[in-house]
């Protein structure tokens, strides 16, 4: 078999068999298929595509190229969740805890933020004392336990994907469906659970900017994971604008805690609950109505607040800053941003304040740039709001002044106003499962 022909045979917008992706990924993974070659390849993937076949084998190669993680040891189901990232997504923090404390284990690797988004793990790490380097038995030990850990990628975790990825970045293949869709679920496959609930985000903030290009990457999602065996579904939510009103690791974490107990923003709280009663429908535990029913009873009862708290103190952190989030790190800078003008807050890029949220030091530009956990900015005013001149518009935070001035004019530029108030939005558009796609808004 050569590499020349695989390359011909996909550029003339043929399918590839099982055993030639096999074959590219095992020989580009252990180095014998050369950069330029498999670059060939990515290009044709992106100009030809693949069908449902291709993009779930290789997907399996993908996973297939390192460490497969074992959960078997553990009873019960395990569940997972995966968002495509976004501006202000804590979701992490209140949604596993839900789900365990309905008895469904939350075995969750997870990963770090780059460019506009925030990773869990650096949320997690704000709290002090808290990691995320569990060794795998430590894992397995703390889910079965406690039913609940989140932790960074242990061992050697899709090799396949890393070494793609990095390829794809510079050369101009990165958005293409099959490979954004094989490239998230080779980690999700190889990292253990029985089913998997995906959070495709659209819009501004997200990848995918078009609601038609969700449902297309969630579906693609969805094939790979039913067709490797795993139960998988996707919701296609909204983030034209932030995810609740704070965007940074600890002010995020702080919020978190304020949704598991009661008193979070309505737009975090219902995709929460949403996302919660997704996971557990998927985990057998009923119908969606039902299922939502055991997430609204999980935070009534504290349930899922205290599920927090043993997984914070089990993987090192202080219980002190799930009880209290005001006793979180706080930053040493602050300063309002104020309304110039009357009218209506019609627009806010997601993206641009995410970007804002990283010049104040909460985000990274490179894999290796340090964060600030207590930097960011907590929102006063959201899209659809009335706004007056002279109104706190949102507050900044960092660890030196210096730091104000790009990071304003930055948020700025995110804002659009208007003399009418917009039309709220949907906060989720659609289903998507091994059913087809089902929309949620009319």
């Amino acid at each position: 078999m050569r590499m020349y022909d695989i390359i011909a045979k996909k550029r003339d917008g043929g399918a590839l068999t099982d055993r030639e992706i096999d074959f590219f990924v095992q020989n580009y993974t252990s180095g014998v298929i050369p950069d330029y070659q498999a670059s060939a390849l990515m290009m044709a993937i992106y100009l030809r595509g693949m069908n449902a076949r291709e993009t779930a084998r290789l997907t399996a190669a993908m996973a297939r190229s390192g460490d497969m993680v074992d959960l078997s040891a553990i009873a019960g189901v395990k569940a997972d969740k995966h968002s495509t990232g976004g501006v202000g997504d804590k979701t992490t923090l209140v949604v596993a805890p839900i789900v365990a404390a309905c008895g469904v284990k939350m075995a969750k690797m997870s990963g770090r933020g780059l460019g506009h988004t925030g990773g869990t793990l650096d949320k997690i790490e704000s709290v002090p004392g808290a990691r995320v380097d569990l060794t795998e038995q430590q894992f397995f030990d703390q889910v079965r336990r406690i039913g609940l850990a989140v932790i960074g990628q242990t061992g050697n975790l899709a090799p396949a994907d890393r070494k793609l990825y990095a390829l794809r970045d510079v050369t101009a293949t990165v958005s293409s469906i099959p490979l954004i869709a094989s490239s998230i679920m080779s980690k999700k496959l190889a990292a253990g659970a029985d089913c998997i609930l995906l959070d495709v985000k659209t819009g501004s903030g997200a990848f995918m900017k078009t609601l038609e290009d969700s449902i297309a990457l969630a579906r693609a999602m969805v094939d790979i994971g039913e067709h490797n065996g795993r139960r998988t579904a996707a919701l296609i939510t909204n983030m034209d604008c932030p995810l609740g009103y704070a965007i940074g690791n600890s002010l995020e974490v702080a919020e978190a805690v304020r949704t598991l107990q009661g008193r979070g923003p309505a737009d975090l709280t219902d995709l929460c609950r949403a996302l919660a009663a997704g996971l557990l429908m998927l985990a057998g535990k009923g119908d969606a109505a039902a299922c939502r029913v055991l997430a609204e009873q999980a935070v009534a009862t504290g349930a899922a607040h205290t599920k927090l708290r043993e997984m914070i103190c089990a993987q090192g952190g202080g219980a002190q800053y799930i009880d209290d989030p005001g006793l979180l790190p706080q930053a040493r800078c602050s300063r309002p941003v104020l309304a110039r003008q009357d009218g209506y807050l019609a627009a806010m890029d997601s993206e641009a304040v995410g970007t804002a949220a990283v010049l104040l030091g909460a985000g990274r530009e490179t894999k290796d740039a340090s964060i600030d956990p207590a930097a960011g900015i907590v929102l006063a005013k959201k899209t659809g709001d009335a706004v007056h001149a002279g109104e706190v518009l949102a507050t900044l935070y960092a660890s030196e002044t210096g730091l104000f001035e790009a990071a304003e004019a930055q948020f700025c530029q995110a804002l659009r106003f208007a003399d009418a108030p917009r039309p709220p939005q949907p906060l989720v558009y659609a289903r998507v499962d091994r059913d087809g796609v089902t929309m949620l808004t009319p």
